[in-house]
């Protein structure tokens, strides 16, 4: 079982290290296609989506709060509130929404 951790760790090393390393190394000249550099502007965004969705549905009592926390949310941005009042209302709408159920 020891043994094991050791080779995981080796592992995840070598996979970590070869995907910062083999870029750098494999390509010398500036990317011209559009949709690698597309793809590559939108990586950061759609990795940081992935890791806070699941966590806006389940960081309050019901999922249902959630959900309703993250349209309110979605609203606020996009009628150009600042980063304050949506979390603002994010959190009011849960509070409603928690106290209510």
């Amino acid at each position: 079982m020891k043994n094991n951790v050791y080779i995981y760790i080796f592992i995840m090393a070598a996979v970590t290290y070869a995907i910062r390393v083999l870029p750098l190394t494999l390509i010398r000249k500036q990317i011209k296609n559009r949709f690698i550099r597309s793809f590559l502007y939108y990586v950061p965004y759609v990795t940081l989506a992935v890791m806070t969705f699941p966590s806006i549905l389940n960081a309050t009592q019901s999922p249902y709060s959630g959900a309703a926390a993250l349209i309110i949310g979605i609203a606020a941005a996009w009628f150009g509130f600042d980063l304050f009042k949506v979390a603002l209302s994010c959190c009011g709408i849960v509070l409603i929404i928690e106290l209510f159920q």
